[in-house]
């Protein structure tokens, strides 16, 4: 019976270790920190071996294949051991895909992934087909592979998912921008990052569609080196990309006009997210007419400009998913009202400088949100704005309601990654919410 392991056991990680169970693999799964009830409760219905607080060598080095978490870096020292005697090591959606019937329309990009992945989703699903939702949003792929399939697939996919993916295609792949991110993760190279990116079209032919913004300063310039042979080098724990030449499917911004679209979400970057969705929905046969009834009735993503509520005429904004530099700067932008601007998190090798234009443009004033403060200060003192340092959520709204003015809006959009004083992105844009909404109640 051949062995895997599967390091990390949250959604993705329980989802393998069942399909892998069903699919008739010897599976233990392993967890450097606490396993949630949950999952202990769906592993052991299963009557599989889990193990949490550390990580059993033996029984992860003697497996014939890993699955790990896409959180998991390479320079972890148990993958680092993989690495060194060659074990296999997969992402969730590797392994999940080569045991489902299912088409795949997959979704990545530095910024706008998951609103697009969601209304992509909501136009299948309108459309009456039969359809999951995975990837990094939504149920594991692989659970929902083995209770019973799909015959489509709409995936969010990460760049660190990406780097561990190989013999993977995707029927439709929808790129929608290349800005920095996760540099930390890719040794501070763009170009490894990109590298990562442009995994989405690997093993793709012509009977695939790539659907992309040509306007984005990296992608064509990344099909043109792959055009002429151009090979990426693997991360540590990958290996080789292998050629995709699917049919490129462009869209500039111009197109939302040409094609007289209408979207119910507010800024130029979902009219990208729009365009991405009706090319990649028209492409596989959705009748035109229910796509842009789709567009005009999609409620938008939870934490992705999100309206909380409005009191004594000022707008409270939740934009907690901006956790890059980029996603902030295409929130700022669709700003229509003096902004107070709360950012802050854990740094992830940000370049601030690109903001400093736009923020002078849109914003009131600035508070900072995180447990160290001090790239921001160097940042943005300097533009002349009324600024609070705060280190807790509580301290951070208390300081927007106070600089805030009849008029103004109060954006949560922190460039940053959440984990310094939160458990996610989700859990900081939640207690944002709550404690607005207690205030507004006052």
């Amino acid at each position: 019976m051949k062995k895997i392991a599967i390091l990390g056991a949250a959604e993705s990680g329980i989802g393998t270790a069942i399909l892998a169970q069903k699919q008739g693999w010897d599976v233990f799964v392993s967890d450097m920190g606490t396993i949630k009830e949950k999952y202990k409760q769906q592993l052991d219905s299963h009557g599989i071996l889990w193990e949490e607080g550390g990580h059993t060598e033996e029984r992860i080095l003697g497996a014939d294949t890993v699955v790990k978490s896409p959180g998991i870096p390479d320079t972890a020292p148990m993958v680092q051991k993989l690495i060194a005697q060659g074990t296999p090591i997969l992402s969730e959606l590797e392994f999940a895909k080569s045991y489902s019937r299912g088409k795949t329309i997959c979704i990545t990009g530095s910024n706008g992934k998951t609103t697009t992945t969601s209304l992509i989703y909501y136009i299948m699903e309108k459309w009456g087909v039969d359809v999951g939702l995975a990837g990094n949003i939504g149920r594991s792929f692989a659970l929902q592979v083995a209770e019973g399939d799909h015959d489509w697939y709409v995936l969010e996919i990460s760049s660190f998912q990406l780097d561990n993916m190989f013999q993977f295609r995707a029927d439709v792949a929808v790129l929608m921008n290349i800005t920095p991110d996760h540099l930390d993760r890719y040794e501070f190279e763009m170009q490894h990052y990109t590298d990562s990116k442009m995994r989405i079209i690997q093993n793709q032919t012509q009977e695939d569609a790539f659907v992309y913004w040509k306007q984005d300063e990296h992608i064509d310039e990344e099909l043109e080196k792959r055009a002429k042979g151009y090979a990426p080098s693997p991360t540590p724990s990958s290996r080789p990309a292998q050629a995709g030449h699917p049919t490129l499917m462009p869209f500039e911004d111009a197109d939302f006009e040409k094609l007289n679209l209408t979207f119910s979400q507010m800024g130029q970057h979902n009219k990208r997210n729009a365009l991405a969705a009706y090319m990649a929905t028209s492409h596989i046969g959705v009748p035109d007419e229910l796509i842009r009834q789709c567009l005009k009735d999609f409620p938008g993503v939870e934490h992705r400009l999100e309206r909380v509520e409005e009191k004594d005429g000022v707008l409270y904004i939740n934009d907690s998913k901006a956790t890059n530099v980029d996603a902030c700067y295409v929130a700022l932008q669709a700003m229509e009202r003096p902004t107070i601007l709360i950012v802050g998190g854990k740094d992830k090798g940000n370049d601030y400088s690109v903001l400093n234009d736009l923020i002078r443009e849109k914003c009131a004033g600035l508070v900072y949100l995180g447990a160290d403060n001090q790239k921001l200060h160097q940042a943005f003192d300097g533009l002349g704005l009324p600024v609070q340092d705060t280190h807790s959520m509580k301290d951070c709204v208390e300081a927007c309601i106070r600089m805030a003015k009849t008029g103004d809006a109060v954006l949560l959009s922190p460039c940053c990654a959440s984990f310094d004083l939160f458990k996610n992105m989700e859990d900081r844009g939640e207690q944002f919410k709550t404690l607005v909404r207690a205030h507004n109640k006052k």
